[in-house]
C-alpha cells in the first residue's frame, strides 16, 4: 500500500549514507527520490559502500529524509581540459582560475593540500583567502542535491562525473559562491574539476596519481560575512535537482553499446554463442560445402591464379561500369550451357544473386510465396523486396496452393523455395511445385545452391533428377560444389536482361575478380569431364548414413548434407567440440538458423572423403548422443 506521500509529486526523499573504516572516511553518496523508492535506494547505497576501493566499512550511517519543493537548476556546461600528468593538470587548475579573475591562484592551489585531512570542504575568501567555515575539521558539505532523471530510483554503481557535475551545478547556484576546485579522494579516480559560473564545469583529466587517496574541495565566496550563513544552509539544507546532467562520450558509447552486450550475454549463456575459426589441416573436415573437392583441385588452383596475373585482383567497378572482364562472360555463357537456359548472370556471392533476383521481381504491390524453412537470404531478400510475404508449410504443395489460390489480386506473384534445404537435407519436388506456379500464374524461383554438382546423376541438379521442366529463375552458388566464390542467376535472355537493368546488387555492386570467375568456369569443365566424382559424392554419403544407422543413430538425407538432430543448444554445441578433439569438425547449428530447440549437428559429405573417415565420424557421434 502506496502513502498519500508517494503520490505527492512535490515531496521528496533525501537519501543520505556515510561509511567509515576505524573512524576514517570511505565512501559517502546520497539521492533524492520519490518515497517510494527509498528501500531499494537504501539497499543500492549500502551495496556501493560495501564494495568501496578503500575497503569494507565497519559503520554505514543512511539518514532518511523528507524534502519537498525541490528546486530545479540546470547543469553547467561541461568542457575537458586534457592533460597528461597531475603537475600540468594544476597547472592548468592556475589558469583556469585566473581566467576566471582570482589574482591569488597559485596561493589558493596551496591552500587546496589542507582539505585533504577535512571531511567537507574548505570555504574560502575568494580575495582575503580567509577560511569561512565555522568548523575547520568537518568543513562545509554540499548535500541534499541529485540530478533530476534520478528520481524514479537509485544506482549503486557510483558515477563520478556526473555526481560531481551535479554537486558543482548546485555549489555555483550558492548566494555568494563564484568557484570552486575539487579533487575526488577515490585512489582510482584521477580526475578533478573547476567550476565557475563564468566558464562552466572544466573538467581536468588527470590531477594525482593513480592509487593516491588524497583529496579534498575549496567552495570560493564572495560577499558580506553576514550573509555566510545562508550560504553554508543553502549548501547543506537547500533541496536541489540539476536537469541536463551530460554524459561523457565514453557514457554515451556504453550506453549505446549496453543493448548489444546484454544481447550478446544472451547468446553466451544459452548455447548460442558463434566464433569465427579455421579448421585444423589434420582433421576431417565435416562442415564443409566444397562437396567435390575441387576448390583445391590443381587444375581449378591454376585458372584462378592465371586469371590473377592477367586480370588483377580485382575488379575495381561494377559490372555496368568496367568490372566486367572476359572470365565474367565466360562463366555466364558456360554456366546458361550447363543448366540448358538462354542466359545467366553472376553476382558476388550466392547472398546477393537470391537478393538481387528477388528484389528486382517483386516489389510493392506483388507477393512473395515462401517455403518456411527457405535459407537466410531468400528470407532477407523477401522482407528487402517491399512485397507482401506469404509463408507456406515447408515442402507442403497443397498449403502452397491454398495460399497462391488466395493471391489473385497481386500484380506479380513469386514463389520461391530452396532445392536442397541446407540444414534438412531434403528436396524439393519440383515438378508439383511447377505445376502449381503455373496453375495460378506465378514465377517460379529455386535456390540450387546445395543441389549444383550433388542433386542428378550428372550433378546437374532438380532438373536432371525429376527429369521436368525449368523453373522460370534459377540461382545458384559458386561457392560449394564448384569450389570457387560467387552466386548465378540463370533462365531466359529476357529475365537476365532484366536483372541487369533492374537488380540492384548486380548494378551497384564491385563485380566479383577474374579469378574466382575462372575458377568457377574450370571447376564447371572438370564437373561435366569427370561425373564419376558426383557418383563418389553419392556413395559417401550412402556409407555415412548406413553407418550412423547401424549404430542407432537414424537418419535420412536426399542430398549431402546429413543432419543428426539434437535438439538442445549446449549439448549440440558441448558434441561438436567434443568431435573436434577427436579430428571430426562437425558444425553445432542452432538458433536463428533452425528454430529454437532443434539444434543440431551437420554432416557436409565430400566425394574426397574416404569411408573409414567416415565409419569413424559415426562411430564417435554415436558414443556422445
Amino acid at each position: 500500500m502506496k502513502s498519500p506521500a508517494d503520490k505527492d509529486p512535490t515531496r521528496f526523499s533525501c537519501v543520505k549514507m556515510r561509511a567509515s573504516l576505524k573512524g576514517a572516511h570511505i565512501s559517502g553518496a546520497e539521492r533524492i527520490v520519490c518515497p517510494g523508492n527509498v528501500q531499494k535506494t537504501v539497499a543500492s547505497l549500502v551495496g556501493r559502500a560495501m564494495t568501496h576501493e578503500k575497503g569494507i566499512p565497519d559503520f554505514i550511517n543512511v539518514k532518511v529524509e523528507s524534502c519537498a519543493c525541490a528546486r530545479h537548476i540546470v547543469a553547467l556546461e561541461v568542457r575537458t581540459e586534457a592533460v597528461d600528468s597531475p603537475e600540468e593538470g594544476w597547472r592548468r587548475v592556475d589558469k583556469l582560475l585566473r581566467e576566471a579573475g582570482f589574482s591569488r591562484a597559485e596561493e589558493i592551489r596551496d591552500l587546496f593540500k589542507e582539505t585533504y585531512s577535512m571531511r567537507g570542504a574548505m570555504l574560502l575568501d575568494a580575495d582575503t583567502l580567509e577560511r569561512l567555515e565555522p568548523n575547520r575539521e568537518r568543513g562545509v558539505r554540499a548535500t541534499c542535491m541529485d540530478a533530476a532523471d534520478s528520481l524514479a530510483g537509485a544506482a549503486g554503481v557510483k558515477d563520478h562525473y556526473a555526481e560531481a557535475i551535479v554537486l558543482a551545478t548546485k555549489v555555483q547556484s550558492a548566494p555568494g559562491i563564484v568557484g570552486e576546485i575539487c579533487m575526488s579522494d577515490d585512489p582510482d579516480y584521477v580526475t578533478g574539476y573547476v567550476a565557475t559560473k563564468a566558464l562552466g564545469y572544466r573538467r581536468i583529466t588527470v590531477l594525482k596519481e593513480k592509487g593516491d587517496p588524497s583529496g579534498g574541495r575549496i567552495f570560493l565566496y564572495r560577499g558580506r560575512r553576514e550573509d555566510v550563513a545562508e550560504t553554508i544552509r543553502y549548501l547543506e539544507s537547500e533541496p536541489v535537482l540539476v536537469d541536463g546532467v551530460p554524459m561523457l562520450e565514453r557514457q554515451i558509447d556504453e550506453r549505446r553499446m549496453a543493448s548489444l552486450a546484454a544481447d550478446l550475454d544472451v547468446a553466451r549463456q544459452s548455447g548460442l554463442w558463434r566464433n569465427i575459426r579455421m579448421a585444423p589441416k589434420d582433421a576431417v573436415n565435416l562442415s564443409s560445402n566444397d562437396y567435390l573437392a575441387l576448390s583445391n583441385d590443381e587444375r581449378v588452383r591454376k585458372a584462378a591464379a592465371e586469371a590473377a596475373l592477367q586480370y588483377g585482383a580485382g575488379t575495381g567497378a561494377s559490372r555496368l561500369v568496367t568490372g566486367t572482364q572476359p572470365p565474367h562472360e565466360r562463366l555466364e555463357r558456360h554456366l546458361a550451357e550447363f543448366k540448358g537456359v538462354d542466359a545467366a548472370i553472376v553476382f558476388s556471392a550466392g547472398y546477393m544473386a537470391n537478393l538481387g533476383a528477388i528484389t528486382a521481381i517483386a516489389a510493392r504491390g506483388d507477393v512473395v510465396v515462401s517455403d518456411e524453412l527457405n535459407h537466410a537470404s531468400i528470407i532477407d531478400a523477401c522482407r528487402m523486396s517491399g512485397a507482401e510475404i506469404v509463408v507456406y508449410r515447408h515442402l507442403d504443395m497443397a498449403d502452397l496452393e491454398r495460399k497462391l489460390a488466395r493471391c489473385r489480386g497481386y500484380r506479380r506473384r513469386l514463389v520461391v523455395s530452396d532445392g536442397v534445404f541446407s540444414m534438412d537435407g531434403d528436396i524439393l519436388p519440383l515438378g508439383d511445385f511447377l505445376h502449381v506456379c503455373r496453375k495460378y500464374d506465378a514465377f517460379s524461383m529455386v535456390d540450387e545452391a546445395h543441389a549444383l554438382g550433388v542433386v542428378g546423376a550428372t550433378g546437374h541438379g532438380l532438373v536432371e533428377h525429376f527429369g521436368c521442366g525449368r523453373p522460370d529463375i534459377m540461382m545458384g552458388t559458386l561457392s560449394k560444389a564448384l569450389g570457387s566464390q560467387g552466386g548465378y542467376v540463370a533462365g531466359s535472355a529476357q529475365l537476365v536482361e532484366y536483372l541487369r537493368q533492374k537488380s540492384r546488387p548486380f548494378i551497384f555492386n564491385t563485380a566479383p575478380c577474374a579469378a574466382a570467375m575462372a575458377g568457377a568456369d574450370a571447376a564447371l569443365k572438370i564437373l561435366e569431364a569427370e561425373p564419376d566424382r558426383v557418383a563418389r559424392l553419392k556413395r559417401n554419403v550412402r556409407v555415412l548414413v548406413e553407418a550412423l544407422s547401424e549404430r542407432g543413430v537414424k537418419v535420412a538425407t536426399a542430398s549431402a548434407i546429413v543432419p543428426v538432430i539434437v535438439g538442445d543448444e549446449r549439448r549440440a554445441v558441448a558434441i561438436s567440440q567434443a568431435l573436434e578433439t577427436e579430428g571430426f569438425i562437425v558444425s553445432a547449428i542452432r538458433y536463428p538458423t533452425v528454430a529454437k530447440g532443434a539444434a543440431r549437428l551437420r554432416f557436409a559429405v565430400s566425394s574426397a572423403h574416404s569411408e573409414e573417415s567416415l565409419m569413424k565420424a559415426a562411430s564417435a557421434i554415436s558414443a556422445k548422443l
